[in-house]
């Protein structure tokens, strides 16, 4: 647990200087508010019921592969009006995640999480079971109800990034072993409450497809001069050493892109330039998947960094959209979800000039 509310420190950032309140709320979550002044104002009501711990790790014989099991999850917020909004700043009459009239930018630890510090240990089963140890957290982006990564200010986008890296920071002290920061856009992505923000999930294990890229770096692969060798056809747009662009391989339509021109492990590894540049794409990629069909675009998007203690893995951010045309939504087929090989129907090259002219 964090200190009490009303602890606010300056905190130096790989871009400049930022404040952290911590505060730990009623229910023993930690609550982190972030800001470009400090955070003032006193705690308002807050609720406090039990958090569930009791996820666990299972893993699948032929695949190779862990699920999480959280049936506690059912019970989880859906679909709320504005004014049970609990990603909102605490208001009369409802009582929120966040128990202050106003803040920047928020974190704290999931009411449902799937993975936690106190999870359960195995119970001895007949398959192979490990303790869903780890954490997992809301991002909330603005004190606004609605927005998006392209309506949140700049300097808003470079906290963001500061505020991340200092979670990959204290998760993978706590002993993660791969941290993920995502966001999942739209009801076709099925999200659940549309505040704008995001989560992290920090995981006892590396996840296989982060690990396959990290054996493939290991291996030499680099992801930096490959992206050169393919030209501008398949690039978006730059902002200060980072680009946006379509990798010849992707597997959804309008798969996008965001990496820094020289290869960084994570984005604590870059610079103050290229975490502005990172800064900008974010809410460019975001904008320009908006203005390609006049209509905000669900998607899933992820910070890929590498795991515990990797120097060689590159850094990407990758955008995955849902829809393949104008009110069109790419869903995965059987063939997709049984053998992994995706179909997809915009060719990458096409692809990265809509994007292009899309603004």
């Amino acid at each position: 647990m964090m200190s009490d509310a009303g602890s606010d420190q300056m905190r130096q950032g790989r871009a400049g200087t930022f404040y952290r309140r911590d505060h730990v709320k009623a229910d023993g979550r930690d609550l982190f508010l972030y800001g470009r002044a400090p955070h003032t104002g006193d705690v308002r009501e807050e609720f406090s019921d039990p958090i569930s711990t009791g996820s666990i790790l299972r893993k699948h014989p032929l695949r190779g592969t862990w699920a999480i099991y959280s049936p506690h999850r059912q019970k989880r917020t859906f679909k709320p009006d504005a004014a049970a909004d609990p990603l909102a700043p605490a208001r009369p009459g409802a009582i929120t995640e966040i128990p202050f009239d106003d803040f920047e930018l928020a974190i704290f630890g999931n009411k449902f999480p799937s993975l936690h510090p106190d999870g359960p240990a195995p119970m001895g089963a007949e398959w192979e079971e490990a303790r869903a140890s780890g954490g997992c957290e809301v991002v909330v982006y603005s004190p606004d109800q609605s927005g998006s990564l392209a309506t949140l200010s700049q300097p808003r986008r470079v906290l963001l990034i500061e505020a991340l890296i200092e979670r990959y920071t204290a998760h993978f002290a706590a002993g993660a072993e791969y941290v993920l920061p995502f966001e999942n856009r739209g009801e076709a992505v099925g999200v659940t409450l549309h505040h704008p923000h995001g989560q992290l999930y920090a995981f006892p294990f590396v996840p296989a497809p982060q690990a396959s890229a990290a054996k493939a770096f290991a291996a030499g692969y680099d992801l930096a001069a490959e992206r050169v060798r393919w030209g501008d056809d398949y690039t978006v747009t730059h902002a200060q050493g980072v680009t946006a662009f379509v990798p010849p391989f992707a597997r959804f339509p309008y798969e996008t892109w965001i990496a820094p021109d020289v290869a960084r492990t994570g984005p604590w590894a870059m610079t103050a330039a290229e975490i502005e540049g990172l800064a900008t794409l974010l809410g460019e990629v975001t904008a320009r998947y908006d203005a390609m069909f006049g209509e905000p675009m669900p998607y899933m998007m992820s910070f890929q960094a590498g795991p515990r203690g990797n120097e060689t893995f590159q850094f990407t951010v990758q955008f995955y959209p849902l829809h393949r045309d104008k009110g069109r939504v790419k869903y995965l087929a059987g063939v997709e979800q049984t053998t992994g090989v995706f179909t997809v129907d915009v060719d990458p090259k096409l692809a990265a000039k809509m994007m292009r002219e899309a603004l």
